[in-house]
């Protein structure tokens, strides 16, 4: 990478002010020590911190001088207009909210970077052969009802009836959340956009993954966005006394659990897939008792659905071969299957355009294995997106961090792409 780009003050300034702000938004949180003192950083789906923190972009959003609004899902929105009223936008969003105990830049950053962008082409805005739209997303995560991406969802006009019955760990139905939020679950057709008021999607987001930094590279272009699915599976055998059952009489489910993820592992591996169990449990779970059951979750996402479905085939058959010859009996439950999408060639082009602004003439392509935002929103209009490097690939945890500098390189190059959408507009 060129080391003859040098961020201008101005954009430095704006760096250090978007690195403020994540500060501020930190503050805003449901985890507090016993004093009442920040604690962690949580915050999730139509909750008061969810409420706090649209109140604060809507702030920040006014002081560009957007016109800004929550829409019917609880996305915090605003708009600057191009050279005349009324076209279509092109978006840049990420979202707000948080896993339990979370970093400070997962989404937030992208938010931020985008309200400095829009802030930039304020002055230029007859320039615009298209509007631009700004939105923090409310849930990204699915940390209080278990369904991710709910707010992009109801932007791309996906939003799925079920979702409604979903509970969180009260007993609270996600309706019955909606309408304490002061949100109307009738209107939830009013948050989605039509393919024709759109141009396409931006998001900036931090990697969360380690092969930016590896290459010293701050920046990267998202190729594609892994799809997932989630299964949970049960390994059933017979629970027996632990002292009165020899091994050639046993059925001991958590045997074939431990071989299963074992299994996971070389297979994910072989295939070129990401492959998680995250979860296990045992029943009845006696110290003393052989288990009878194991459960356990899977994750298993890949560049391609290929790539993903194949190693799911390789997974299943590897587990019900070993649990034949052990006398156990497998159940599988898929619980979420999302599809891979591919980011827009166009869109590509014109983020990489922006990276070799600051200075990378060939930035690096890598696809993403976590989910984002742009994953929902590929439903309604072209997704892009860039990636900014963080330290040591840590995500997901209080230790998540970026560099100042690394936020300013961030900044130019996502103008930069914008720009380049317009020089190839029309």
């Amino acid at each position: 990478m060129s080391n003859s780009y040098t961020p201008s003050e101005a954009t430095r300034q704006a760096a250090a002010r978007v690195m403020d702000r994540c500060e501020q938004l930190a503050a805003i949180t449901a985890m507090t020590d016993e004093t009442g003192a920040p604690a962690g950083i949580l915050r999730a789906y139509l909750t008061d911190e969810h409420r706090q923190h649209n109140q604060l972009a809507a702030e920040w959003f006014s002081q560009i001088g957007l016109a800004t609004w929550q829409d019917a899902a609880g996305n915090q929105c605003a708009r600057l207009e191009g050279r005349e009223p009324g076209l279509p936008a092109l978006i840049i969003a990420s979202h707000l909210d948080t896993v339990p105990d979370a970093g400070k830049y997962d989404g937030i950053l992208g938010v931020l970077l985008g309200m400095e962008v829009a802030a930039r082409l304020a002055p230029r805005a007859s320039e615009l052969p298209f509007a631009v739209e700004l939105a923090a997303f409310a849930d990204e995560e699915g940390t209080r009802f278990g369904a991710t991406l709910l707010g992009s969802a109801a932007m791309a006009g996906t939003w799925q009836p079920e979702w409604w019955q979903k509970t969180d760990a009260e007993g609270i139905t996600m309706a019955e959340a909606f309408t304490s939020f002061g949100l109307d679950p009738e209107a939830i057709g009013d948050a989605a956009r039509r393919p024709e008021e759109l141009i396409g999607y931006l998001e900036a987001h931090i990697e969360q993954g380690p092969y930016l930094e590896a290459a010293e590279r701050p920046l990267g272009v998202v190729t594609s966005i892994a799809g997932a699915r989630r299964f949970t599976i049960s390994i059933h055998g017979e629970a027996r006394h632990a002292g009165g059952t020899p091994y050639e009489r046993r059925q001991d489910a958590l045997i074939g659990a431990s071989q299963a993820v074992l299994d996971i592992e070389r297979i994910g591996r072989a295939h070129g897939a990401i492959a998680t169990v995250g979860q296990m449990s045992t029943h009845p779970g006696a110290v003393n008792v052989v288990p009878g059951r194991a459960d356990f979750s899977l994750d298993l996402r890949a560049e391609t659905d290929a790539l993903r479905d194949a190693a799911w085939e390789a997974i299943r058959m590897a587990v019900e071969e070993f649990c034949v010859a052990r006398r156990l009996r497998v159940t599988v439950e898929e619980i979420h299957s999302a599809p891979s999408v591919s980011c827009a060639p166009s869109l590509m082009e014109a983020v990489a355009a922006g990276i070799a602004r600051t200075g990378d003439p060939d930035p690096l392509r890598l696809f993403s294995p976590a989910g984002h935002d742009a994953m929902a929103m590929a439903a309604v209009t072209p997704i892009g997106m860039l990636f900014t490097r963080c330290d040591d690939g840590i995500s997901h945890h209080p230790e998540e961090n970026v560099t100042t500098d690394d936020v300013a390189y961030a900044l130019d190059a996502l103008e930069a792409a914008v720009w380049e959408i317009v020089s190839s507009y029309e």
